[in-house]
C-alpha cells in the first residue's frame, strides 16, 4: 500500500486534514507539517567463491520469505553503504569483508508493515577474508553457492535483485 492510503492523521499536530501533497508527500493543513516519503538506501553483494560460483541466500523473513536473495540490507543513519555492506555480511553470514567494488544501482520497492517503502538498491562486489565458517544467520535462512550457469533469476524475490542477477548473468559476472 502506498504512504497515501496509511495515514489519516498529522504525525505532529493529530489533524485529521492530513491529505495529499503530491506523489511522494502530504500536507497537513491545519499546521503545515509536509511529510516526504523518499527512496531509503540498501546494499546486495556479489560474492564469489574460489571456483567463480555466486553466494546465494534463501530468505528468512518478509517480505518474499522463502526466495532467493543476495546478501544485504539497509542503510543506517550513521554509515556509509561500504560500511552497511560490511556490517550486513558479518550480521547476516558471519563473514568478513576483505574488499569491495561498488557497481551499480537500481529502484526498488520493498514491502513491510503494510507499506510500500522505496528503496535504492546499490550492488557491490565484495571478496571474503574466507568461505570458511560462513554461517546464515539474521535474514538469512541458508546460503549456498551456485554455477553461474544455474542460476535462475525469477527464483529471487526482490524486484530489483532479480533484476541485478539477470545483468550479471548477461555480464558473465561481475569481479
Amino acid at each position: 500500500m502506498k504512504f497515501s492510503g496509511l495515514f489519516k492523521y498529522c504525525p505532529v499536530c493529530g489533524s485529521d486534514e492530513f491529505i495529499l501533497n503530491n506523489e511522494k508527500s502530504m500536507r497537513c493543513e491545519m499546521c503545515g507539517f509536509v511529510y516526504y516519503v523518499n527512496a531509503s538506501a540498501a546494499t546486495a553483494a556479489f560474492i564469489h567463491n574460489e571456483r567463480g560460483e555466486l553466494l546465494v541466500c534463501k530468505r528468512a523473513k518478509e517480505p518474499q520469505k522463502g526466495t532467493l536473495d543476495l546478501p544485504g540490507g539497509f542503510v543506517d543513519g550513521d554509515e556509509t553503504a561500504e560500511e552497511a555492506i560490511t556490517r550486513e555480511i558479518k550480521e547476516e553470514l558471519n563473514g568478513d569483508v576483505s574488499g569491495l567494488e561498488y557497481l551499480f544501482s537500481l529502484p526498488n520497492e520493498y514491502e513491510y508493515s503494510g507499506m510500500t517503502i522505496p528503496t535504492l538498491d546499490m550492488f557491490f562486489a565484495c571478496r571474503l577474508v574466507s568461505v570458511d565458517g560462513l554461517q546464515a544467520s539474521d535474514d538469512v535462512e541458508s546460503y549456498e553457492f551456485v554455477p553461474v550457469e544455474n542460476i535462475r533469476p525469477e527464483l529471487f524475490g526482490l524486484k530489483s535483485i532479480r533484476k541485478a542477477v539477470g545483468m550479471y548473468i548477461e555480464n558473465n559476472s561481475f569481479s
